[in-house]
């Protein structure tokens, strides 16, 4: 789906009934400045939450609400990711949005059995192309 900044709100739509009230996590891909934090703020606006979204990437997580959660790991490793006990987190009920979440932390999280969503943001011009994957273990 290829939409500008305006239209966001149609691919958030789309987002939330894939998710359908199950507990998920949402890789966010795409190239600095595609949007990720952006599209974070509108999904938490989208379920009538008032907290300020900026990226979590000196605290690594910040909660909205009771149930979603963000997480941005730009600047750490797969294994830091783990030593740090991120796993544990979402086994927290609620969806979990990782900012810069590759292939890797994609199959360890399928192998434990969590429910991912691959969300894949790409700029085309003024607007961006959101590509979402669902996988369930």
């Amino acid at each position: 789906m290829i939409v500008g900044l305006d239209d966001i709100d149609k691919v958030v739509e789309t987002l939330k009934k894939s998710i359908a009230d199950r507990d998920s996590v949402v890789l966010l891909q795409g190239d600095l400045s595609s949007g990720k934090t952006t599209f974070v703020q509108r999904y938490v606006k989208s379920c009538n939450i008032d907290n300020n979204v900026t990226s979590p990437t000196f605290s690594l997580q910040t909660m909205y609400g009771d149930k979603i959660f963000h997480y941005d790991i730009y600047n750490k490793t797969f294994d830091e990711f783990l030593s740090l006990g991120f796993l544990e987190e979402f086994e927290k009920s609620g969806v979990h949005f990782v900012e810069w979440g590759g292939e890797e932390l994609k199959n360890m999280l399928l192998k434990f059995g969590f429910r991912v969503i691959v969300l894949k943001i790409e700029h085309k011009d003024d607007k961006r192309e959101y590509k979402i994957e669902e996988f369930d273990a």
